[in-house]
């Protein structure tokens, strides 16, 4: 987690998109980057914020912004919930969790009683530059997407 902080740059880290396409990070450098982490696909919570995501696109790429949505699930747990939800992005399945250690969105998490080690609802705003710029944790989905736009409005073009 150290080499991710805000006001610096962030690594080039491999991802595996949906689509099956292999990139990386440093392949969105130019424009404005959210990448958001969601704990599971096709949960409730995650399935709303991907469809405020949705629903929001065409203001993000007014802004020349490309979002991702990223979680552990396998790439076809990934397809699934994609096509089924007509998400307009990419997701990133991060079986290995390379990502989500990179970002620190791993946590210990209470359910059911139990503890479980799972991902932290969490997006990261990256500027053109690759440098993060905003960071939110232990999102709570309602009204979130509207705050991640005003912040990509704020870098300017």
């Amino acid at each position: 987690m150290a080499d991710i902080a805000l006001g610096r740059k962030v690594p080039d880290i491999a991802l595996q998109l949906t689509g099956d396409r292999a990139t990386s990070l440093a392949e969105y450098r130019g424009k404005p980057l959210v990448l958001y982490f969601y704990p599971k696909a096709s949960t409730p919570g995650c399935t709303q914020e991907g469809l405020d995501f949705s629903a929001a696109i065409a203001k993000f790429r007014r802004q020349s912004c490309t979002v991702l949505g990223a979680s552990r699930d396998s790439l076809k747990a990934q397809e699934n919930f994609k096509a089924k939800q007509g998400f307009p992005f990419e997701l990133v399945s991060d079986q290995d969790e390379s990502l989500c250690t990179a970002f620190g969105v791993m946590k210990n998490k209470n359910m059911y009683g139990k503890q479980v080690r799972g991902i932290e609802r969490s997006t990261f705003l990256i500027d053109a530059d690759g440098v993060l710029r905003r960071e939110w944790r232990g999102v709570k989905v309602k009204g979130h997407v509207d705050e991640v736009l005003e912040a990509v409005k704020s870098l300017g073009k």
